[in-house]
């Protein structure tokens, strides 16, 4: 039996691939009723979509004929050859994958939590979503800031994304607020060719940006960046992520936290029955829904080689894709590999702002999304 643990992206690709390639005993492990598209949440902040095209029932998603236990996994024993679930059972397995996303880590910044309640909001969480776009249309003057965390987030263009759809607005509506964009990296982005045109960006709205940086603490109107205090109007704050608390306790993770799997074939390390994918591994790429998208057919083809007994030729190279939303109507793609180098899909330059990258990220990729990939098609 193979056994899902997930139900997100990345569980119900791989179980949809599984399916298609005729595995019959598959079981999906995952208590939510509600599949959610979060690469739209960013739209809805940013007054661009609205948040119902995000969601479906679960049920809706879920590959025929295979059997999903509506619980949490709470651990993985992999000499027993088996997962633990939230209510003491346990599920055993043949080969396992691990897939079950990562999570949200309000608590470490002080004061992030409490603040969600007055004139903070973000993005990574679809009821905060609306209130996004209900702060930046209520702003009219005064400061805004716009941070993300240091470590691995998923969808790590995200927290920049909100930030020029609300500059852009402003500067629509002649308001006047001072935005501040805080990166705990040293730059706009990891590949050049985008981090240019980004760089062009924030130029055109005037953002100030603070490199290196991040918010250590909320308090009331201001936050605080590097030991100092910038008094804001609004702000919309990414909290720190990591490996769910069960993964990290288990010796599924390395050093890391995450599950520790071969970077290439996505098999792990140590145990060669148990392969993981999605944001939950320890491979060094961007974590998106497009880098599922190309791990999820590697790892259904190693998984099936490894039980027919037969070397794992499948590799991932460490693609992922991010579409930068840079104005109301523009889009710049961009996708790269393990060695940050653009790996371009399509046969025009999405290194800069375009208009038919905005329809592919407003209409086309969410078609893309419940209707191919998560049946197994593409």
């Amino acid at each position: 039996m193979v056994v899902v643990v997930g139900g997100g992206t990345a569980g119900i690709t791989v179980a949809a691939r599984l399916r298609k390639a005729g595995v019959e005993d598959i079981t999906v492990i995952d208590p939510a009723g509600t599949h959610h598209y979060q690469p739209l949440w960013t739209l809805v902040g940013g007054g661009r979509a609205p948040l119902h095209k995000s969601a479906r029932p679960q049920a809706s998603v879920m590959p025929k004929g295979v059997n999903w236990v509506r619980r949490a996994a709470a651990g993985v024993e992999p000499e027993a050859h088996e997962v633990r679930l939230d209510d003491g059972t346990t599920i055993g397995y043949d080969r396992l994958v691990v897939c079950p996303g990562i999570q949200l880590d309000w608590h470490k910044i002080p004061g992030l939590t409490e603040s969600l309640s007055g004139r903070v909001s973000s993005n990574y969480a679809a009821e905060l979503a609306p209130k996004t776009w209900e702060l930046i249309k209520s702003t009219r003057r005064g400061t805004a800031v716009f941070a993300m965390p240091a470590g691995p987030i998923k969808c790590a263009g995200a927290p920049q994304k909100i930030c020029y759809l609300a500059a852009d607005y402003w500067r629509r509506q002649g308001a006047r607020v001072a935005t501040h964009l805080v990166l705990p990296t040293p730059g706009l982005f990891g590949v050049k060719e985008f981090a240019d045109v980004l760089a062009g960006v924030v130029r055109r709205y005037g953002i100030t940006t603070h490199f290196a940086s991040e918010v250590t603490e909320v308090r009331a109107d201001a936050v605080v960046i590097n030991g100092q205090t910038l008094p804001c109007t609004m702000a919309h704050l990414v909290p720190p992520q990591s490996a769910p608390d069960w993964i990290k306790a288990s010796t599924l993770a390395g050093a890391s936290g995450y599950v520790e799997v071969d970077r290439h074939t996505l098999r792990h390390v140590k145990y060669p029955d148990i392969f993981a994918l999605g944001d939950a591994a320890a491979t060094p790429n961007s974590k998106t829904g497009a880098a599922i998208r190309k791990q999820a057919p590697v790892v259904v083809a190693n998984l099936l080689a490894s039980m027919r007994g037969e070397q794992l030729t499948a590799r991932y190279n460490g693609y992922a894709s991010c579409p930068l939303t840079t104005a109301k109507r523009r889009v710049v793609l961009a996708e790269f590999d393990y060695d940050l180098r653009p790996t371009p899909s399509l046969p025009v330059n999405t290194a800069k702002e375009r208009l038919d990258m905005w329809y592919l990220k407003r209409y086309g990729l969410p078609f893309f999304y419940w209707n191919l990939m998560l049946r197994g098609l593409a």
